[in-house]
């Protein structure tokens, strides 16, 4: 079932161009057909900001509910912006203030880059407590990604995230801990999920808690479990959303980091993610980079371009399938009502706008 664009966000032109179906706004209005409002906290830095909206925008759009999708991206005030993407989110994102007063069906929430010892020490703290604490009143459910996983298991369970002795990094094999679960309907009982973090909370610790652990892996631990209600919050530690080339891209940054001397060593491989052919071609960008660096030449920057063809997504599928699932409960749990609420916002001579603060 299709996105609707009720919104100029570059986001859904761009899935719209790759063959997503995206409705406009005067079509959508026009139609007799439910809504699901899902809003889209983005707390990701500058460099993912977009990248993150679309992946997990496109998830809501291949879920293939009978309904229309209007995903509304905000962010928090607290969060290390550049100009460019203040610009951005004051163009394109909606404010919490006026989502509240739209209401939602549900809520996602990503991870975010942190700067202090504590959770409770950054500066965005408070204004995700806030939209948690009106959320946890006024959605049906929750999805946490990442470190969003981790600061809500902090605030609502007093679980503290541990650090890992490296990073764990790549495509790690998961098991179906519930297949039984809703959330798990006709999913494989093996899968894949991407995995880029410092720090994770164990099944031991998310047990102890009264929560239920839907799926692990023996090498990357946890990723997918539920509050002890099994919908409300879904916390994921890894990264289902990911493109095929998001722990590529990440590599490449950790290279150049590497060659221009910012680091000792340099990177190992995401595991389980690069073939023999890709990690060789690695190896030879690596030395290419070190020479053209001595000799006074521009770093080559082709290596993204040769190790594309050599990877293979192996989690989107079961990625889409868990989302569709999720909304699907999503969709049975909300209010009926919802159309007559959301076109009471909509302005007649402009479709792409809401009259949010019109009353």
């Amino acid at each position: 079932m299709p996105l609707v664009e009720h919104s100029k966000l570059p986001t859904f032109s761009v899935l719209r161009e790759r063959g997503h179906e995206v409705l406009s706004l005067n079509r959508a209005v026009h139609q007799d057909i439910r809504e699901l409002h899902i809003g889209f906290l983005n707390m990701m830095p500058d460099a993912a900001l977009v990248a993150t909206e679309r992946q997990f925008i496109r998830l809501v759009g291949g879920c293939n509910r009978i309904a229309q999708f209007f995903v509304y991206p905000f962010s928090l005030p607290g969060l290390a912006r550049e100009k460019e993407t203040l610009d951005y989110i004051k163009r394109y994102y909606s404010s919490f203030d006026e989502l509240k007063e739209l209401g939602l069906d549900a809520l996602i929430i990503t991870g975010a880059n942190v700067a202090n010892p504590t959770l409770e020490q950054e500066p965005f703290w408070e204004p995700l407590i806030e939209v948690v604490s009106w959320a946890g009143e006024n959605v049906a459910s929750i999805l946490c990604s990442c470190l969003a996983t981790h600061a809500m298991l902090k605030h609502l369970h007093g679980i503290e995230r541990q650090p890992l002795p490296e990073k764990r990094w790549g495509v790690y094999n998961h098991r179906v801990c519930q297949p039984d679960h809703p959330l798990l309907r006709e999913i494989n009982t093996r899968f894949d999920v991407p995995h880029s973090r410092h720090n994770e909370i164990s099944r031991s610790q998310l047990e102890n808690a009264g929560l239920t652990v839907l799926a692990e892996s023996r090498e990357g631990g946890v990723h997918m479990a539920v509050s002890p209600d099994q919908f409300h919050m879904i916390y994921f530690q890894g990264h289902p959303e990911y493109d095929i080339n998001s722990l590529l891209k990440e590599y490449q940054r950790e290279v150049l980091r590497y060659v221009r001397g910012e680091v000792r060593d340099a990177p190992p491989f995401p595991k389980h993610y690069f073939s023999d052919k890709a990690a060789g071609i690695a190896r030879r960008y690596i030395e290419q980079a070190k020479q053209a660096l001595s000799a006074g030449r521009p770093i080559p920057a082709q290596l993204e371009e040769e190790l594309l063809p050599e990877l293979d997504n192996t989690w989107g599928d079961t990625a889409k399938a868990i989302i569709n699932n999720w909304l699907g409960l999503v969709y049975q749990l909300t209010n009926l009502d919802r159309r007559k609420q959301f076109m009471s916002h909509v302005d007649p001579d402009d479709p792409l706008s809401l009259k949010i603060n019109d009353n």
